[in-house]
């Protein structure tokens, strides 16, 4: 089931919203739907998505396809058994470089683009912001960024630094 880096494309089921969003801010175009029911989607039977899933009844039936069944609770045991099982490599993720409301790519935007649209100190304080076409969500680096930054490096073996970490 391995694949080369950013091709990875996942669907997570319900009970997966938090390892959905981490797959997000690894880069990974993750859908996400937390109404839908535990049953494989056509995705992945055609060889499109990687499903996640919890739901044991999904995961033993035979034509299943491009499946990994999550055995853990906690979100980042779930993201460390996706990247076990997938050989996933910092060369392989882009970081922060997918909104993780709603799975779109990000865009550099213009500094005086944002003025007016976060608060002032974070403008005062920033040169570099991103956007989300489809959201509208104004993203910039904080201390959560590098608390997650410290997350994904205990959770990938890094031989060189993936983009995003510089």
């Amino acid at each position: 089931m391995q694949d080369s880096g950013n091709n990875l494309r996942f669907i997570a089921e319900s009970t997966l919203g938090k390892l959905a969003k981490w797959l997000r801010i690894l880069g990974f175009d993750t859908l996400y739907e937390p109404h839908v029911p535990g049953r494989e989607p056509v995705d992945t039977r055609e060889g499109r998505r990687i499903f996640l899933t919890r739901t044991k009844r999904v995961a033993i039936r035979e034509d299943s396809h491009n499946l990994i069944f999550i055995t853990s609770n906690h979100p980042f045991d779930q993201l460390k058994e996706v990247i076990q099982a997938l050989e996933i490599k910092a060369e392989d993720i882009q970081t922060f470089s997918r909104c993780i409301r709603c799975n779109t790519t990000i865009r550099e935007i213009g500094r005086n683009d944002v003025q007016g649209k976060v608060p002032d100190y974070v403008w005062e304080s920033h040169d570099t912001f991103h956007t989300c076409d489809q959201c509208r969500r104004i993203f910039w680096s904080g201390s959560h960024i590098e608390h997650s930054i410290e997350i994904i490096k205990r959770l990938i073996k890094f031989g060189s630094s993936p983009k995003g970490l510089e």
